[in-house]
């Protein structure tokens, strides 16, 4: 199945005094492309989920790895996959790269989340067939 693509162009506001990165930034870019993800591949955006039908999509757990610095201007090509979707939670692959060069890769877990009562809930059956398309076997 297709990863879902989006590019971050590097700003000034992302890194530390010596120009690279501060690693804190990658998890805002992240939630980034999880909120873009969700609004445009999911047709599901923040703005609906938590102000009209009041559920959200919060972290519930996530690892990353740098094997490279991005730099200032650097612009990253960001994948997402769906490695698994359960009742209430995804598990989510991201992977940013620059020039081919992997910069950043994160395995996270969403859980959808009742905002009034705090607690998990089922994904909607169109919502799991969205995320669905996106599923790939990952190791």
């Amino acid at each position: 199945m297709p990863a879902f693509a989006h590019r971050t162009a590097v700003m000034f506001q992302h890194c530390d005094p010596a120009g690279i990165v501060f690693y804190p930034r990658y998890f805002e870019m992240i939630n980034a492309v999880v909120e873009v993800f969700f609004g445009t591949a999911i047709a599901w955006p923040f703005h609906r989920m938590h102000v009209v039908e009041r559920v959200g999509v919060p972290m519930g757990r996530i690892e990353a790895e740098f094997p490279a610095a991005s730099r200032l201007g650097d612009e990253l090509d960001w994948s997402l996959t769906v490695a698994r979707v359960g009742g209430a939670s995804a598990d989510l692959l991201l992977r940013a790269a620059c020039g081919g060069e992997t910069r950043v890769t994160a395995r996270g877990t969403v859980v959808l989340v009742d905002l009034d009562r705090m607690k998990s809930r089922r994904w909607p059956d169109d919502r799991r067939a969205a995320l669905e398309h996106y599923a790939e076997d990952v190791a």
